[in-house]
């Protein structure tokens, strides 16, 4: 009985986590004006980041992975999710 409660003590933490773990990845609407391949950086005037709680402006974030920057080009609406990572505000998806 004990290890039936635990499974769906267990069953319904991972529920919990996978849905928290969705809410984290909004994706914000942004034009990118600059890409900086040697500095791994990308100038984004984006909307509202809602999970950073900033409002919409022009700012510079990082772009840990080269993939991700290959696929950003000036002038280029996209969809965004940006993270405090380490401290630095990082791009960490994009579509």
């Amino acid at each position: 009985m004990k290890t039936a409660m635990i499974k769906i003590g267990l069953a319904a933490l991972l529920c919990t986590s996978a849905a928290f773990g969705a809410l984290a990845e909004e994706f914000t609407k942004g034009i990118v004006n600059k890409v900086d391949t040697k500095a791994k950086k990308v100038t984004i005037k984006h909307e509202d980041l809602k999970n950073l709680d900033m409002p919409a402006m022009t700012m510079v974030f990082r772009v840990e992975d080269p993939a991700l920057l290959e696929r950003l080009k000036e002038g280029s609406n996209i969809e965004f999710v940006a993270e405090r990572v380490n401290g630095k505000l990082t791009v960490t998806e994009v579509k």
